[in-house]
């Protein structure tokens, strides 16, 4: 499930909202500041940050995730409020987007890896060879991926089904995330 939160304006010169169309001067938001708000709302929670994007237009990007819950609407929108409440709109042009982090999209961060422990997830190595198989393992690291798979008997000619922990090095893949089945 992916929450998404969208709030924009557009400041004109005179420190009001104009339209869409005329220019803005805008200063650049600074993501190691933006972070540290997020942070500071996120600290004594279950909630982790996953990802900030800001580009040069200032639309900025959050996508965060919950240890132990689903984060809903309520969450963006007090998320967005803290981070309205300490950057002024009149200073900091900005857009942004503050949403839960996507169903199906890869891993960024440990604590999404941590959330997956003993649940199905799809593998795809530097190798390209594609894995699905329960996230058993995981630290800075690697993480470890219990499989099943067929393979070459060297007593009989047909295939026998055996299960294996193949182990990751973070570095070592392209994409790792949860398998969505519906």
């Amino acid at each position: 499930m992916l929450i998404l939160c969208i709030f924009a304006g557009v400041n004109d010169d005179a420190g009001g909202f104009g339209p869409p169309f005329l220019p803005a001067k805008k200063d650049h938001m600074q993501k190691e500041a933006l972070v540290k708000v997020v942070e500071e709302w996120m600290e004594g929670t279950s909630f982790f940050l996953v990802d900030v994007k800001i580009n040069s237009d200032n639309d900025i990007q959050i996508d965060f995730d919950s240890s132990s819950d689903q984060v809903d609407i309520d969450d963006c929108v007090s998320l967005t409020q803290h981070i309205e409440s300490r950057f002024d709109r009149t200073v900091e042009d900005y857009s942004l987007e503050v949403g839960s982090a996507g169903l199906g999209q890869p891993f960024k961060v440990i604590p999404q890896f941590v959330k997956q422990l003993g649940m199905e997830v799809e593998v795809l190595p530097s190798t390209g060879k594609k894995f699905t198989g329960i996230l058993l393992t995981v630290d800075e690291a690697g993480f470890q991926v219990e499989v099943t798979r067929k393979v070459k008997s060297e007593t009989t000619k047909k295939p026998v089904t055996v299960t294996e922990a193949l182990a990751f090095k973070h570095n070592e893949v392209k994409r790792v995330s949860a398998t969505v089945r519906f």
